[in-house]
């Protein structure tokens, strides 16, 4: 990192960027809020829902490798602006779209806007010195905040317009996006594009290496499922609570904005205490929740002496909501530690390395939405969808702490050969 770049340059390529990744990752979650709509209109199973809200995160997971290794040759930040520009033509469609297969077409365009994570996230890097790292990309992923705008625009606009109207209402959003992005987006110096760039082979050589696709499971959980709950809680609250749209999404809110606003809080702990520590701990407060909210609600009648008693257990919509409150916080925190501990290793391929972790973790924003309707649809229980998600952690903290202690077996057989410890 150069140090003659000023600060001001920095900080404006961060704020910039964060804007630019928060109108995407709206556009990305645009299904969230039409889905329930759709759900009805076009008579949809949990399953069939599943698989419309996953149509944007499968497309938006599958080009973040190829576009992670682009930006390791190209500039991330004109890479950004055709990456938006490319949102629009499917944004004005949606209007003219009226069948479910339609939908589904639709939503894949949609997920181009999933890969601005990859790119901004290149670009980020470039602006700060390795000890600010956690805390600038922490910054950035609070773009995750972009959702909290499609919870609260996207029914007011629907009330308003009609759902029609929705997708050119956020074309022209985007428009004006890109045009901010274009003039205020500092362009990153020539001397660090030219260090930062290498063959690709050199760029793909990490990915052979077993710990950057355990990192892609860790993201896997604490992004792949906060994007999946963002699609499916309002589902959740209006099924197994009854509830309105607007206290669902207002409940959904919550959890979505105070998941993406402590990322930056979570890449400060990072630095300070360390990636695999905030990740260890992450893991342990969401096992301990996810146990309470998979419970599904069970009555047993215990046959007393002189009459039956009966035993109700459920977890009320208040208690669940403050689990889920603190799930999404122990989230955001994770996905920041995450990237942090990449960076650590991989400082010089966070195109390729972090493109693949992005693109893992967002496969669970694909798979997890369909495997809960699918689930749900099989068990017959609302909360089997956490009963999955408990299963996928575990085995997460499994590998994490099996890869931890093959770590510090390393390290003292290293430690014995440094100090020749035969000939003592």
């Amino acid at each position: 990192m150069d140090m003659q770049i000023p600060k001001s340059t920095s900080y404006r390529a961060l704020l910039v960027s964060t804007l630019a990744f928060a109108a995407n990752f709206s556009v990305w979650v645009l299904y969230a809020v039409l889905g329930i709509e759709l759900q009805q209109t076009l008579q949809l199973s949990a399953t069939e829902l599943g698989l419309l809200l996953s149509s944007p995160m499968l497309s938006g997971a599958v080009l973040r490798l190829p576009v992670g290794l682009l930006c390791e040759s190209f500039s991330p930040k004109k890479l950004f602006i055709w990456q938006m520009l490319l949102l629009l033509p499917p944004l004005i469609l949606l209007k003219d779209t009226e069948t479910y297969n339609g939908y589904l077409l639709i939503g894949l365009f949609l997920g181009i806007s999933g890969v601005s994570f990859t790119i901004g996230i290149r670009y980020v890097v470039d602006w700060f010195e390795s000890k600010y790292q956690g805390t600038a990309m922490g910054v950035f992923g609070a773009g995750n905040a972009g959702a909290a705008i499609t919870l609260i625009l996207a029914p007011i606009l629907i009330d308003q317009f009609g759902s029609q109207y929705l997708g050119p209402l956020y074309a022209m959003g985007m428009l004006f996006v890109i045009l901010l992005f274009g003039f205020l987006a500092p362009s990153t110096p020539k001397h660090i594009e030219l260090k930062r760039r290498s063959d690709w082979r050199l760029q793909i050589e990490p990915l052979k290496e077993l710990r950057v696709w355990r990192f892609g499971l860790y993201y896997y959980f604490v992004f792949g499922s906060f994007l999946a709950l963002t699609l499916w809680l309002p589902h959740y609250y209006v099924t197994a609570y009854k509830m309105t749209m607007s206290q669902a999404m207002a409940l959904t809110l919550l959890f979505v904005a105070s998941s993406s606003l402590v990322r930056a809080a979570g890449g400060w702990l990072a630095d300070r205490y360390g990636a695999k520590a905030v990740n260890w701990m992450v893991f342990w407060v969401c096992l301990v929740c996810l146990f309470f909210i998979s419970y599904p609600p069970t009555s047993m009648v215990i046959e007393g002496v002189e009459r039956d008693v009966t035993i109700s257990i459920r977890v009320n919509v208040w208690l669940f909501t403050a689990l889920i409150f603190v799930i999404g916080i122990a989230q955001g925190f994770g996905r920041a530690s995450v990237y942090k501990a990449i960076y650590e290793i991989y400082p010089n391929n966070m195109g390729s390395v972090g493109g693949t972790v992005a693109m893992v973790g967002a496969l669970g924003g694909c798979t997890l939405p369909l495997m809960f309707g699918v689930i749900v649809d099989w068990v017959g229980v609302y909360s089997a969808c956490f009963m999955l998600l408990y299963g996928v952690l575990a085995l997460c903290m499994l590998l994490m702490y099996v890869a931890n202690q093959r770590e510090k077996h390393r390290e003292r057989v290293q430690h014995a050969i440094d100090i020749n410890f035969l000939e003592r």
